[in-house]
């Protein structure tokens, strides 16, 4: 006898993102697994009397989402803690500095962020901080985790005045007498963020259901939390990860990238692989390994092969930072590989991606290990086709790819006309053969998918007033590539291979949108909301009622 199905949707068009069969109007779901993909009559009449049957009515389904490259638990505590990523000037963000304090008489510091460099004239300072917070240390990260602005306070208490050297890795922002201005990026901020206060186990667990219920209501059903250890402000939270799978608070599926410390070498190794093997928790797993290879053009830490330009268009002596010398990086990398771990890249520069390139390259193949390299800003022409022909996955992060004040006034001046020319090259990397993957690097940025396949089709901010100009247009991507990448392409770099589509015998995680984005206006794409989430035909959005 044929047991019937636990749960049938029909009634709604369904792109299953499976291109032997890509289109239905029906699924059947048994056990957590899809055992049916049809016409509505065929798999309606499979139901049963404890069947629980959900009509469409004409609207969309679709595999669930996943974000090859996010930061939830440190999201959901900056949800919690002075958070400014809502705010879009300087004196916004000093006034609601002070309301914090003010409201929390009883911290010992005040931490958070959100804030983002175009915010401000120049970089804010120190003692725009003290006139709010003279007592007590702050210390709030940027938008992009890649710098953080501290008050006096906070300097003192971590001995940093102009006789301390920049740390390997980092750069404290000092006045033409050498002191520290209050901005410190990359390794160093760890000078003044490794002393506050870590959150308790409590608290990152609080975080993490937070962070996962957002991202539910956003239809993502699993995620790659690209640093899972201890960096800068961000917290480690393997522990979290471990615990909640194992309790079943994690209902979404996570690949931990086990974070590389680049204040250690390859000593580090014993320590990964014990995490490894203690990192399988429910439907957690930890066999990814991220390696940060530079900073970001902003601060101008992201390598490049060629110096910066100046306000004036002229060649600096700066040319940003390789986090990982590259001998050491091509010998981490192989040792790695060989040992069955994924990589996972952070490469923003053209010379940071030509360095992990090389170091893929020299590791030869261990397998479907199934490498990737996330944001590539600024790529090589010349390096595209390295991508296909090593095999390796490139990571997009949608959003970042349109003119706004970040792009045109903190990126393109000061990497000149060819360098600017070379950004994002999502298009390219198609027609190269590459797989594509999707993330959002959220809280760096909005984690909603649909807001980065927006920009991915467009190449304009969502929302932007008609007739603003469209960034490097040649680089726009179909809808239906741009929506795999976040579906089918991150399943395959999370290694995920029984999700990411709709085909009998995928595990039955789909999301309900409100309407066919192959419908709408491409300038409408970021208006699209979901309606509901499954993970394993359960639903997990809305809230199932208690």
């Amino acid at each position: 006898m044929t047991t019937a199905p636990d749960l049938v949707l029909s009634g709604g068009p369904v792109w299953t993102g499976d291109p032997l069969q890509p289109w239905c109007s029906a699924v059947a779901v048994t056990r957590g697994r899809i055992t049916a993909v049809g016409g509505d009559d065929d798999v309606r009449e499979l139901a049963g009397r404890g069947t629980e049957l959900v009509d469409l009515a004409g609207r969309f389904l679709q595999p669930g989402f996943q974000d090859a490259h996010v930061h939830p638990v440190s999201a959901g505590l900056a949800m919690r803690s002075c958070d400014l990523s809502a705010l879009s000037d300087g004196p916004t963000h000093l006034t609601a500095i002070a309301a914090y304090a003010a409201r929390h008489p009883e911290l010992p510091w005040i931490l958070g962020g959100g804030w983002s460099f175009p915010d401000f004239d120049g970089l804010p300072r120190a003692e725009q901080l003290d006139g709010l917070v003279p007592d007590r240390p702050v210390y709030l990260q940027v938008s992009d985790g890649h710098s953080a602005w501290v008050n006096s306070r906070a300097l003192e208490l971590a001995g940093v005045d102009e006789q301390t050297p920049d740390p390997p890795g980092g750069r404290i922002e000092r006045d033409g007498q050498g002191r520290p201005t209050g901005v410190l990026h990359e390794q160093a901020m760890a000078l003044v963020g490794d002393l506050a206060p870590d959150p308790t186990a409590a608290d990152k667990l609080v975080a993490l259901e937070l962070a996962q219920a957002h991202l539910h209501g956003l239809g993502i059903t699993a995620w790659q939390d690209a640093i899972v250890g201890r960096y800068g402000g961000w917290q480690d939270q393997y522990d979290t990860y471990v615990e909640a799978g194992h309790s079943g608070v994690l209902t979404a599926r996570v690949r931990g990238a086990l974070w590389w410390d680049r204040t250690r070498g390859l000593e580090q190794v014993e320590d990964l692989l014990a995490r490894r093997e203690g990192g399988t928790a429910g439907r957690f797993t930890a066999g990814t390994v991220k390696i940060m290879q530079d900073g970001i053009p902003e601060n101008f830490t992201a390598a490049m092969s060629s110096p910066y330009l100046d306000a004036c268009g002229c060649s600096t002596a700066n040319a940003g930072l390789s986090m990982v010398e590259p001998s050491l990086l091509t010998e981490a990398v192989g040792r790695l590989a060989a040992l069955g771990f994924q990589l996972h890249f952070h490469a923003i520069g053209d010379r940071a991606v030509t360095e992990v390139l090389d170091a893929l390259e020299a590791a030869g193949d261990h397998g479907d290990l199934r490498h990737h390299v996330a944001h590539l800003q600024v790529v090589r022409p010349t390096e595209v086709e390295r991508f296909r022909r090593l095999g390796v996955t490139a990571n997009l992060q949608p959003l970042w790819a349109a003119h706004d004040p970040q792009m045109d006034e903190l990126c393109v001046p000061f990497l000149g006309p060819e360098r600017a020319a070379w950004q994002y090259p999502f298009a390219d990397l198609l027609t190269a053969g590459t797989h594509l993957a999707a993330g959002s690097d959220w809280p760096v940025s909005s984690p909603d998918p649909w807001r980065g396949i927006s920009v991915a089709v467009n190449r304009v901010v969502p929302g932007a007033p008609a007739g603003t100009p469209v960034f490097l247009p040649a680089q726009r991507l179909p809808l239906a590539a741009a929506l795999s990448a976040y579906t089918s392409g991150s399943a395959r770099v999370n290694h995920l291979d029984d999700t990411g589509t709709i085909r009998v015998g995928a595990l039955a995680d789909l999301a309900v949108l409100d309407r066919n984005p192959f419908d709408v206006a491409p300038e409408d794409l970021w208006q699209t909301t979901v309606v509901s989430t499954f993970v394993e035909g359960q639903r997990v959005h809305p809230a199932p009622a208690l």
